[in-house]
């Protein structure tokens, strides 16, 4: 019989003696030790008291010329500040809206506030909203996700206008004849002192009345058109109407005027507030429900149907019973009327031009460079904006005239958009490196011109640089492309051969870091079972 072999085993028990004092006793003796007092959370992270925050998902399953909505509804505290809402691979944020509800009830006023933010999908299929958070006022909300469901676009059924005689349609009133039988104390008390009569209700003319308004009847090609849908109150109607789940409607009207042969830009809504006007001479709140930008891409007219928006309507008592409310719930549909904005083909450009992707708007033109004097071989810095009103996002880079003495490279471009006023206006930033290798003077007029045409005057412009430089120092050949080093190195050349065309996953690292760990624990197990097994040989 072998002899128990005592200094492996004491090596052993050491081993892990060691870890229990930094895994064990450690963490105990922190847990022994006396709490520290917890300073209290600073107040202004904390949400307000009374406060009521959730998160709505839109619907999961809809046509791609609908939005997907994420909404967050607060109510029992003002919205102070809240955290950006999540981005959506596969879809484009199209603007937010913000409502505003008031519901009084026995003289006490409940505010509810409804912040909307819309998606647009670039494309049909499924995709995935993550999970997420956002915190409102202090309050963080939690999502966790969805599928999402983007089905090619309906046929849309023929829609009948509502008649003159019948413009606007009453749903049914809210309030039904119960059911159930009186009860019998109520009953003697009727016998005692007789039956109460019901009240008369009467419902009060009014003047209110939806609208879709563009700006313009006819535009060219390209042309901004300016949408905006108002809702007119007469003064004497403001105690008689009230919005009604108008969060839950916008997203339907919305689709209704979607066209899909322009280019939309959508203004980020706010609170609802009413502007004074005059229709016909008579004085209206004018209240904007919503309001876009619409840039035709064919000569397809914008056309926009009939909407409906319902509306609560109380019916008023004839004659208040002290103690009573004086007034019942009603509702009423509000209907606008068609709109059509005819589509102008763009003339026949000069020949100068007639080549060329032209921009449609008011643009205007600004230049820099970052030196005044300029020397063969050195690089200079164009910087070229052109800024005005426009859809700048179809505004294509300017083709380069290619100059014998003159490299260009480029441009690196940034765009900025300001939606203001019904007005979409911004500046497309485009710079440049031109490297000189000969001298004498350069135009840059030559080399760059951004054809456009003014809608405002119906003719086509082309906006050239004044800039001319004057070149100094001896003449040197042009650069090299570092492409031509690569293709000439033996070494990339034997490399590019070998490399593969194949795309690969996004999540290949991870893969290959999964597989890594996996070979690692293997040969872990290895190894200990071949010391396991090695300790019992003599």
């Amino acid at each position: 019989m072998r002899s128990f072999d005592y200094m492996p085993w004491r090596l052993i028990f050491s081993f892990w003696g060691w870890l229990w004092l930094i895994y064990v006793a450690t963490p105990t003796a922190a847990a022994q030790a006396p709490a520290q007092p917890t300073p209290p959370p600073a107040a202004a992270s904390a949400p307000p008291a009374g406060q009521q925050a959730a998160l709505e998902l839109g619907r999961t399953t809809f046509p791609i010329n609908e939005y997907f909505t994420i909404a967050i509804r607060l109510s029992g505290a003002p919205l102070e500040k809240y955290s950006a809402f999540p981005d959506i691979e596969g879809f484009k944020k199209s603007g937010k809206t913000s409502t505003t509800t008031t519901r009084t009830s026995q003289g006490r006023s409940a505010v509810e506030l409804v912040l909307t933010q819309r998606y647009a999908a670039f494309a049909e299929g499924d995709f995935t909203l993550k999970p997420f958070s956002i915190t409102v006022n202090g309050q963080v909300l939690r999502s966790a996700g969805a599928a999402l469901h983007v089905v090619p676009q309906p046929t849309a059924p023929a829609t009948t206008p509502p008649t003159a005689a019948t413009p606007n349609a009453q749903a049914p009133p809210a309030t039904a004849p119960s059911s159930k039988q009186p009860l019998q104390g109520i009953g003697l008390l009727d016998q005692l002192l007789g039956k109460p009569k019901p009240q008369e209700l009467i419902e009060q003319p009014d003047q209110a009345f939806l609208s879709v308004e563009p700006n313009k009847t006819t535009a060219w090609v390209g042309e901004p058109v300016h949408v905006g849908m108002y809702l007119y109150l007469a003064p004497t109607d403001q105690g008689l109407l009230d919005f009604h789940r108008f969060a839950e409607q916008l997203p339907t009207l919305l689709r209704q005027l979607r066209q899909p042969g322009a280019w939309e830009e959508t203004f980020d809504e706010t609170n609802i507030r009413p502007d004074s006007v005059r229709v016909g001479g008579k004085p209206f709140l004018r209240y904007q429900l919503h309001e876009a930008v619409y840039y035709p891409l064919s000569t397809k007219p914008l056309s926009f149907p009939v909407i409906g928006l319902q509306m609560i309507k109380y019916r008023l008592a004839k004659r208040p019973l002290p103690g009573t409310d004086s007034r019942v719930v009603g509702y009423k549909t509000y209907f606008s009327r068609p709109r059509t904005v005819q589509v102008k083909a763009l003339p026949a450009p000069p020949a100068g031009i007639a080549a060329a992707p032209v921009a449609v708007g008011r643009y205007s033109l600004r230049e820099g460079l970052d030196r005044t004097k300029f020397q063969t071989g050195q690089t200079v810095s164009y910087t070229l904006v052109v800024e005005g009103e426009g859809n700048l996002t179809a505004l294509t880079p300017p083709a380069v005239q290619a100059l014998a003495g003159l490299e260009v490279y480029g441009p690196e471009i940034r765009q900025e958009v300001t939606r203001a006023n019904g007005r979409v206006t911004g500046r497309k930033i485009l710079r440049y490196r031109l490297v000189p290798s000969q001298p004498g003077q350069l135009n840059l007029g030559d080399i760059l011109a951004v054809p456009t045409f003014d809608y405002a005057k119906g003719k086509y412009n082309t906006l050239r640089s004044d800039l001319t430089l004057q070149v100094s120092g001896p003449a040197v050949s042009p650069p090299q492309e570092v492409t031509a080093f690569v293709r000439t190195d033996p070494f990339y050349q034997q490399q590019l051969a070998k490399a593969s065309s194949t795309l690969q996953a996004l999540d290949t690292p991870k893969q290959v870091r999964r597989y890594a760990n996996f070979v690692l624990a293997v040969l872990l197990v290895v190894a200990v079972f071949g010391w396991w097994t090695a300790r019992d040989r003599p």
